[in-house]
């Protein structure tokens, strides 16, 4: 049975007695970022294996990124007539379904196959993510509530490290270096390179198997309202009437599609710019989540002094100047800013999730998976900057990702407002 306690009232980040169920729950963040960044570097794969366009081959990212909008609603709804812990082992058990059904998607050896395939993965993403993040908002009070989930997603950018490492000494080692060579596959050889780049999702499937079975036998704070009732229509009626969270689902629209596709097409800008390998691209790719992470335990240490909004703005600001610097100046100094972009996208996506779904009360279930619904932003931003690199090449196809670090930035202006009515019972001082 779920164990209650009085969360509500902690003023710990992470209450004593959520700490096991924190931990749980904080390494589904490092799963969901192995399955991401494992399938980042792959559209490039994809592309020569079955010669399609960088168009053609990105409609991967799009069957992805659909399932996360596909689910985030029904993942809602789950937690709402049950407990956010259904949701999680739901959302984890389809992510598990997703992986196995890789392995015959490669024995056909057609591309819809793998497409399908991510789509259910990703299906069980959308569940876990519209459950596991408002479940960490909801294990202590308010007011510490962004800081929290800024610290359980500082789990997700060492999934993300693992990801591609994964994929560089799984995957990209085990391939052909030469775009030629991976052109010239015989047809009797292709299944062997399918077979290659699903194996480290069969053992993602194994550990994920393991971790569902943990979770199912932990007691966990229940965190869930009296009222199993969805309630579907008056819920949405009042977020919809609320400023602060429809702006903030739009700029998680744009932020997921923006990070999607600045990792995406971060190995093809650098080979472009410099003339390196597929190989020593990753290599830079790994360096920019390793900052992604780094700046992510950053940015959660700044935010016992600075504001959430704040930091945010900042984030914004820098990540437009690094974005010119890549479509406008190129060479090395274009890839050292790309590769910083990362740092600055690092606390986006917890930030605006926080600032736009704390203190919604019954309706936070709801709100949540229209935060997850906005991941679909990946499966339509990444596809248009693919046709943008098809059309005008790839520096100019980053004035997309720049055009939603705007939006991102005026929606921390807009977040602060709300912030503010939040902080006002704290006593901390806050530089503003």
């Amino acid at each position: 049975m779920p164990e209650e306690f009085d969360h509500k009232n902690s003023h710990s980040i992470v209450p004593p007695r959520a700490v096991w169920p924190f931990i749980l729950l904080s390494s589904c963040f490092l799963w969901w970022a192995i399955a991401n960044n494992l399938t980042d570097p792959l559209v490039k794969v994809f592309k020569e294996i079955y010669v399609m366009s960088t168009f053609e081959a990105s409609t991967i990212q799009f069957a992805f990124y659909f399932g996360y909008f596909c689910m985030a609603l029904p993942g809602a709804m789950i937690a709402r007539k049950f407990t956010y812990k259904t949701g999680v082992l739901v959302g984890l058990g389809l992510y598990a379904v997703g992986c196995f059904m890789l392995l015959p998607a490669s024995l056909i050896g057609k591309f819809i196959m793998f497409c399908i395939s991510y789509y259910v993965l990703a299906c069980g993403l959308g569940v876990l993510e519209t459950n596991a993040n408002p479940y960490v908002l909801a294990l202590g009070s308010a007011e510490s509530a962004t800081r929290r989930l800024n610290f359980a997603q500082s789990f997700n950018p060492i999934g993300s490290v693992i990801g591609i490492v994964l994929c560089q000494v799984l995957i990209m080692a085990r391939l052909p270096q030469d775009e030629n060579q991976l052109l010239s596959i015989p047809p009797e050889r292709a299944s062997e390179a399918l077979s290659t780049v699903i194996f480290p999702y069969l053992a993602v499937g194994v550990v994920l198997a393991l971790v569902w079975v943990l979770i199912l036998i932990t007691r966990m704070p229940k965190a869930s309202d009296e009222d199993n009732q969805v309630h579907f229509f008056s819920t949405a009626k009042r977020l919809l009437r609320n400023g602060n969270y429809t702006f903030s689902v739009f700029a998680q629209f744009c932020y997921v599609g923006t990070q999607i596709s600045v990792w995406t097409y971060t190995n093809f800008y650098i080979p472009d710019q410099i003339g390196v390998s597929q190989a020593t691209a990753l290599k830079y790719h790994t360096a920019a989540l390793v900052f992604f992470g780094c700046a992510r335990w950053i940015f959660t240490g700044l935010m016992r002094f600075f504001r959430a909004s704040t930091l945010l703005m900042a984030a914004a600001i820098l990540a437009i100047a690094a974005t010119l610097t890549v479509i406008f100046v190129g060479g090395m100094v274009g890839v050292i800013a790309l590769v910083s972009i990362s740092s600055f996208m690092s606390l986006m996506f917890p930030t605006i999730f926080g600032l736009g779904c704390t203190d919604l009360g019954q309706d936070t279930k709801l709100a949540s998976s229209g935060q997850i619904m906005a991941i679909v932003g990946g499966a339509i931003i990444t596809p248009i900057q693919g046709a943008m690199v098809d059309r005008w090449g790839v520096s100019l196809s980053y004035l997309l990702p720049m055009a939603c670090f705007v939006v991102i930035g005026l929606y921390a202006l807009v977040g602060r407002r709300h912030e503010k009515d939040l902080l006002t019972s704290s006593a901390k001082p806050l530089v503003t």
